[in-house]
């Protein structure tokens, strides 16, 4: 496989993580982070990261929009709940090392 064939299929399967996650609003960031160990977030801030590399200006809010389909405090208010003691305490317990 050629380079840009390979990156064109890993920026499809980006795209499809980040509409899937769109969808799925009943996944809490925690969630992710507890189990996965990133989220949302990481994957925004892992986006900026990259448009900063190559010299294009994006700040955090910006990045989040770009991953939330709209602006974080906006989605945050629509979906966030809080989270559980159990939850927390899982956070607490899990590697950073992100």
């Amino acid at each position: 496989m050629d380079d840009t064939t390979r990156v064109e299929l890993e920026a499809a399967a980006f795209r499809r993580l980040r509409a899937h996650l769109q969808e799925r609003t009943d996944v809490q960031n925690i969630d992710l982070m507890n189990l996965a160990g990133f989220c949302r977030n990481c994957l925004s801030r892992w986006y900026q990261e990259a448009a900063n590399e190559r010299g294009i200006e994006m700040d955090k809010d910006a990045a989040r929009e770009a991953f939330y389909g709209e602006p974080y405090d906006a989605w945050r208010e629509k979906h966030q709940t809080e989270a559980s003691a159990a939850q927390q305490e899982t956070f607490g317990q899990a590697d950073k090392g992100h």
